[in-house]
């Protein structure tokens, strides 16, 4: 029996796919549905002031923290797109990764309880969130705020001094990887070493989890600095707009990504915008264990930019102590936050 199985695998993943690329309400009626959203937010400080901050960081605490109605608009701004029609009916996602977020407790703690007072469902509350401080050039980094459980013994960053945080979030026996991770910034000469670098350590950790577990519900988002086109992303990460290639590998294969943001790199689409430039420097790149039927499950042609809070076409940025802007001409962020639906069975 098993060399007949071995010979049919192709075709039982072409089934089970089949179920998962059918449009949501012909998914199984038992599956559960939620939004997961990344969203690069801008230099978020708290209101409270830390005397260890340099340089730019030491402008954004103190700009928060003196001055309590810059605090206020921007969680008013960022409640305005999380909490808009356009993010699950205005319940806001289920599962929301961040980017640039102050290395401290009080700061995801202000996000969440924030959130969760706009939210008149208590049932729809945030209880969940995690922040590891990964004490590299700026006091920012990745979060996770979330409806679903967080396993938090084995949260954890991976790399030395880099932003990128490694999340198991768990519904029922279901388990989901979640990266939520911040490249390297285009500001400095070399800054692609350092790109390859990120995306060579995340493919390292899920091809050690793959190996051990083909089927692995693993999930990648960020800020990469890089669009899907670029090679941090195509080899060092190993992200793909190809289903069909991801959807076809064999054992021996490397393993990779499927990235459904390609197709809007190539429509001309952007979440970060540089001299009138669009580029979709924010993804999620999902694991082939994601594209079946099992446990979770992406949802196909999901994956949206939500573009909310513009100015000329652009993401309308909040900006910072030297923006002399009125509060009501301010956006949220200077990047739009990126979705895609995903299923429990």
């Amino acid at each position: 029996m098993l060399p007949r199985l071995r010979r049919s695998w192709p075709v039982v993943v072409s089934l089970l796919a089949v179920l998962v690329f059918l449009p949501a309400s012909a998914q199984p009626a038992r599956s559960r549905p939620y939004l997961f959203c990344f969203w690069n937010i801008e230099n978020f400080f708290d209101d409270r002031i830390d005397p260890g901050r340099e340089k730019v960081d030491r402008e954004y605490d103190q700009y928060f923290a003196k001055n309590p109605e810059a605090l206020s608009v921007k969680l008013e701004r960022l409640c305005q797109v999380l909490f808009g029609k356009e993010m699950n009916d205005g319940k806001g996602p289920d599962i929301l990764a961040l980017a640039e977020v102050e290395t401290s407790q009080r700061a995801v703690e202000l996000l969440r309880d924030t959130f969760n007072r706009k939210l008149k469902d208590r049932t729809l509350h945030y209880k969940h969130s995690v922040l590891l401080d990964p004490r590299g050039g700026r006091s920012i980094a990745t979060a996770v705020i979330s409806r679903v459980p967080i396993l938090e013994k084995k949260t954890h960053l991976l790399g030395k001094r880099l932003r990128i945080l490694k999340v198991h979030l768990q519904d029922g026996k279901n388990e989901l990887v979640v990266i939520a991770s911040h490249w390297t910034s285009r500001l400095s000469d070399g800054s692609d070493r350092g790109r390859a670098a990120y995306g060579e350590i995340i493919h390292r950790d899920f091809a050690a989890m793959y190996r051990a577990n083909p089927d692995v519900d693993y999930l990648v988002c960020g800020d990469f600095n890089d669009t899907p086109e670029d090679r941090s992303v195509t080899e060092s990460l190993g992200a793909t707009g190809d289903l069909k290639k991801v959807l076809s590998l064999g054992k021996k294969d490397r393993p990779l990504f499927f990235n459904p943001f390609a197709d809007l790199a190539r429509a001309k689409k952007g979440t970060h915008f540089h001299k009138g430039r669009p580029f979709v420097f924010d993804q999620i790149c999902l694991s082939p264990g994601l594209l079946d039927a099992q446990g979770w499950s992406y949802v196909n042609r999901s994956a949206r930019i939500v573009e909310q809070l513009s100015f000329r076409g652009q993401p309308d940025r909040f900006g910072g102590p030297m923006d002399r802007r009125p509060w009501k001409n301010r956006g949220a962020s200077d990047h739009y936050p990126v979705t895609v639906q995903l299923r429990v069975q």
